[in-house]
């Protein structure tokens, strides 16, 4: 699956909606329509973008909202989680490095957008990216601006190329997430052309096409694990239904035996006692237990045949000569024949 979270959300429905083809058409499954805000924030704010869209969309094209807040100052920060609500993914624009270090340390925002097609970028510190990557925040290379030769042209795709390439530097290619911010569908690249395009932003093939697929889905994963769970840890889905027994839940005690237990209780312990595992001492036991009374049953014949018959070899005789081997009794007949020579010397 691919994703593309930052296409600008405009009253213009005939062209969004031509955009929105044109992106499921380039093999596109989920779409953020953005909605940009700078300076304070409003004090009732809404999304307006509506659900579901006015228009008609492709079938099995996936539509989520975006809220992307560019930060002039630290102060405007506090009211982030009261947006969640409102809107699926929350973008940070920090314009100043007070507030990328603001940004990065946030734990309600989910993207950094920075504007890698202005002219000066300030400094990208590592450990701060660092921090921000470990915390699960992903920072968005927008490459429409450098696509078009409208909107600054020649001098807007050399910015976005020098920075980019100093922010996959600065991240060491960690943590991306390419997008297209497109107005237009004529600024709209498939997956494999977004991949060619980070290939020259030293990202490399393989973490470009991730960039607009496990990295773009692992922050709508964790969005709606924030906006659905306690703290992102635990989401409760079904809590289950307790079965109850056929002979529970009498009032006159029907169904129980002496020791207060149900019949069925009774009998799946009875079943789980019979399921269990022998012990090693018990097996032991047994084994010498069979031992004796198979003993017990072989010495009882062997006793009639002792007081039967005078001719016959007692069982014990029997037993000991079977018992030597021929060796033991060709050393035996040796030395009586040696023992029997020095007695006639």
């Amino acid at each position: 699956m691919f994703y593309d979270l930052n296409v600008p959300y405009t009253t213009n429905h005939a062209e969004l909606q031509r955009t929105l083809s044109f992106l499921a058409e380039l093999g596109y499954n989920t779409i953020a329509l953005s909605h940009t805000i700078s300076g304070k924030l409003p004090p009732d704010l809404t999304s307006p973008i509506p659900t579901p869209l006015p228009f008609p969309t492709p079938p099995g094209l996936h539509i989520l909202t975006r809220l992307t807040l560019s930060l002039l100052s630290p102060a405007s920060t506090p009211r982030l989680p009261s947006l969640l609500p409102h809107y699926t993914l929350l973008a940070l624009r920090p314009t100043t490095p007070q507030t990328l270090l603001t940004a990065c340390q946030s734990p309600s925002a989910h993207l950094i957008s920075l504007d890698l097609s202005s002219t000066r970028l300030f400094p990208l510190p590592r450990k701060t990216l660092a921090l921000a990557i470990q915390n699960g925040i992903r920072f968005e290379i927008c490459y429409a601006a450098g696509v078009l030769d409208s909107g600054g042209g020649m001098l807007a795709r050399r910015n976005l190329i020098s920075n980019a390439t100093a922010l996959v530097r600065a991240t060491q290619g960690r943590g991306i997430v390419v997008s297209s911010e497109a107005r237009s569908a004529l600024a709209c690249r498939g997956p494999w052309d977004v991949g060619n395009l980070a290939a020259g932003w030293g990202l490399g093939g393989e973490r470009g096409r991730e960039a607009v697929g496990r990295e773009a889905r692992g922050v709508v994963v964790r969005a709606e694990a924030m906006r659905g769970g306690w703290r992102g840890v635990v989401s409760v889905v079904d809590g289950g239904v307790r079965e109850v027994a056929k002979g529970e839940g009498g009032a006159t005690g029907k169904g129980k035996e002496k020791n207060g237990k149900r019949k069925a209780e009774v009998v799946e312990e009875g079943r789980a006692e019979e399921e269990k595992p022998l012990s090693k001492r018990e097996v032991k036991r047994r084994a010498k237990r069979a031992r004796l009374e198979a003993a017990g049953r072989e010495a009882a014949p062997g006793d009639k045949v002792q007081g039967g018959s005078a001719n016959e070899v007692p069982s014990e005789t029997v037993s000991a000569t079977q018992s030597t081997s021929p060796a033991e009794r060709g050393s035996k007949a040796a030395a009586q024949t040696v023992s029997d020579k020095v007695g006639s010397k």
